[in-house]
């Protein structure tokens, strides 16, 4: 073929080449609106609509199908909207009403008539297999350690495929406790694994979300549940669940068992947040975002793996598998560690249900505190005023290694330390400070000075989440006691630090706690007044032995109250106020931590657990703060360092008590 034919050739086919007739504004607004009145017009109509219009009928024709089947897909989508909304609803009520059958009374003899477990006998298998291996290793590790050679291992099982998870919920869990994941953490809010944890496999996957099912069928009943599962307790009337009612709700195993050092810590709390339920979803699903929400109570979190990413884009139907390391506020309070499922269900527009159920792994380090979160977490419903509804439920088992401190045993036996009151008012706190944030942030009117307090909050933040993070149980020593009773001892912590926003340097963090005979906003409101507690002690936190400006944060709710505060040159201090970025400004935090004892009116020092929710006669005080021993990171650590903050410490605890009267 010469180049003559070819050109003839594509010219023929550029003719065959299908044209697009693009309509104008006005043929379009002319077809809808005879569209909304005859969606099927006859041949009689679209010859005058092709007359009026300038368009053959045959365009018309084809604009009128198009339209109407356009219009069949909005409408599906709009019902399977509906379905899938009605379809949530019916499931709750089915929920309710499953129940409600599993709860008859037969009226001829009086029992209940429970019904059958509705596992699968495989899933069965499964589970009790996973049950007996991690039994195995944890008997394999005892051994190992009291012979002092490792023990011959069992010939490994082919036709079985054994999950590495030990999977609980509720009524169904496995007998025993699988000590927490060592995840050699190194370092305060970073936490690293010091292995890879297993990753989930696909026959796994369908067991955790039939897991995260149960549990959030279950915190539905326990959040909506009126109050024959639930006792008040105490002055603020905190709710504590009633364990035989929640037992006969919800029957265990009859191979469960519960050692003598377990007990179950269970409470629930309601209250408002000035957030809306999208932007909670999204903050409680992120990790990350979730240790900011709550820089007081969680030192730690991490997302292992995404399970579920949610339907259609949302946070609805998203599963992830988490850990987290929970704050006690004090070194000589347990942190607690678990692996979790989070689960995040939207039941209707601004009704979501966030909850969460413990995993254990059998790659597992012995610590302190076993922690096992049963069905746990909150239900968040919309307000008309802008707030958001929170019914949170926190209901753990604990079985505690060592002896809790008696100064905190009440506190901590009673569910206070880490209870649902706790979280609620970290979480309205947070919510708040947010919220002056966004404020700050879209006023109209003195930009810079809305710049400048916005980067001050930024710094506050910072401190209070670096004063949380010397706090933790770990990584420290105990030196000599100050004087004087129901002391815990001063624990003193070096480390080193060249990261940008502290200073550069080696550094000590000491705390100790003692008990006060006095209410605990009768302290708080003593040591937030900067004049009365300068009478304690000199500010210990000021590395730089120059002019300085002391920056303070505090807050109280009836669980918890802070008073944090730090040195900050007047050249930092300026460039936060003028609106610049305050990350890389030093802080060196110190302060104090208020909790109430959790005994009863006129109770002694002495323990006295059987006061689950009464009224505090007092309250224990932890003081904490951090000195710099040498601007240099590569310089060591002497004794003498030790004894001066120790002394620092004593002095700080007797001029406190002095000031309450030597109590």
């Amino acid at each position: 073929m010469d180049s003559g034919e070819e050109a003839d050739v594509l010219e023929l086919k550029g003719k065959k080449k299908k044209r697009y007739h693009r309509h104008t504004p006005r043929q379009i607004q002319e077809l809808e609106s005879v569209f909304k009145m005859c969606p099927h017009p006859d041949e009689k109509q679209r010859m005058q609509l092709s007359r009026d219009l300038g368009l053959e009928p045959r365009q018309i024709k084809f604009w009128f199908q198009n339209r109407r089947t356009q219009m069949k897909s909005q409408h599906e989508r709009a019902d399977n909207c509906a379905l899938r909304a009605d379809n949530d609803r019916m499931r709750c009520e089915n929920i309710t009403m499953t129940e409600a059958l599993k709860n008859i009374i037969c009226p001829s003899c009086g029992t209940l008539q429970a019904s059958e477990d509705s596992f699968f006998d495989g899933q069965k298998l499964r589970l009790e297999n996973a049950r007996l291996k991690e039994e195995l290793d944890r008997v394999s590790a005892f051994a190992t350690k009291y012979l002092g050679r490792p023990i011959t291992p069992l010939p490994p099982i082919q036709q079985t495929s054994v999950s590495s998870l030990d999977l609980t919920v509720g009524g169904y869990d496995n007998p025993g406790f699988a000590p927490s994941l060592d995840l050699g953490l190194f370092g305060a809010r970073s936490p690293s694994m010091s292995f890879t944890f297993p990753t989930v496999s696909e026959t796994e996957r369908p067991m955790m979300v039939e897991l995260a099912t149960r549990s959030m069928e279950e915190l539905i009943r326990l959040a909506q549940t009126d109050e024959s599962l639930w006792n008040r307790f105490g002055s603020d009337g905190r709710e504590i669940l009633n364990l035989e009612s929640y037992e006969r709700l919800f029957p265990r195993p009859p191979h469960h068992i519960r050692t003598v050092d377990t007990r179950i810590e269970s409470s629930r709390e309601l209250g408002d947040v000035i957030m809306n339920s999208l932007a909670l979803v999204d903050m409680f699903m992120d990790s990350g975002k979730w240790m900011e929400l709550f820089p007081t109570v969680v030192s730690n979190a991490r997302t292992i793996e995404v399970l579920l990413p949610g339907i259609h884009g949302s946070r609805s139907g998203a599963l992830v598998l988490m850990y987290a390391e929970f704050l006690g506020l004090s070194p000589v309070i347990p942190s607690r560690e678990l692996c979790f499922l989070r689960y995040c269900q939207q039941i209707e527009p601004g009704f979501w249900i966030i909850s969460d159920i413990s995993i254990h792994s059998p790659k597992v380090n012995f610590i302190p505190c076993t922690m096992r979160r049963l069905p746990s977490g909150c239900l968040i419903q919309d307000m008309p005023n802008g707030y958001s509804k929170i019914v949170w439920v926190e209901h753990v088992e604990v079985e505690e290694k060592n002896p809790v401190h008696h100064l905190y045993h009440d506190l901590v036996e009673s569910g206070i330390a880490f209870g649902a009151q706790r979280w609620v008012g970290a979480l309205q706190r947070m919510c708040e400070r947010i919220q002056c944030l966004i404020v700050a942030a879209n006023s109209p009117k003195d930009m810079e000075g809305d710049e400048g307090r916005r980067s001050m909050m930024r710094l506050s933040q910072r401190m209070v989440s670096n004063f949380c993070s010397i706090l933790g149980s770990s990584n420290g020593y105990r030196c000599a006691a100050p004087a004087g009773l129901n002391d815990a001892g001063i624990r003193v912590t070096a480390h080193k630090c060249s990261d940008p926003g502290q200073p550069s340097g080696v550094f000590l963090s000491a705390s100790t706690s003692i008990w006060l005979p006095f209410p605990p906003q009768a302290v708080f409101s003593f040591l937030r007044d900067e004049r009365s507690r300068s009478q304690t002690s000199p500010n210990p936190s000021n590395p730089y032995g120059r002019s300085m400006l002391i920056l303070q944060e505090s807050c109280t709710d009836p669980s918890c109250s802070l008073v944090v505060h730090a040195s900050v040159d007047i050249p930092s201090i300026n460039i936060a106020m003028g609106g610049e970025d305050s990350s890389f400004v030093p802080l060196l935090p110190s302060g104090f931590v208020v909790l109430p004892d959790g005994r009863p009116s006129g109770g002694s020092v002495a323990s006295s657990s059987s006061n689950p929710g009464g009224r505090s006669s007092g309250s224990v005080l932890t003081v904490a703060f951090q000195i710099m021993v040498n601007s240099l990171p590569t310089s060591t650590l002497n004794l003498e360092s030790v004894a001066t903050v120790n002394r620092l410490v004593d002095d700080t605890v007797q001029r406190i008590k002095a000031s309450f009267g030597d109590a």
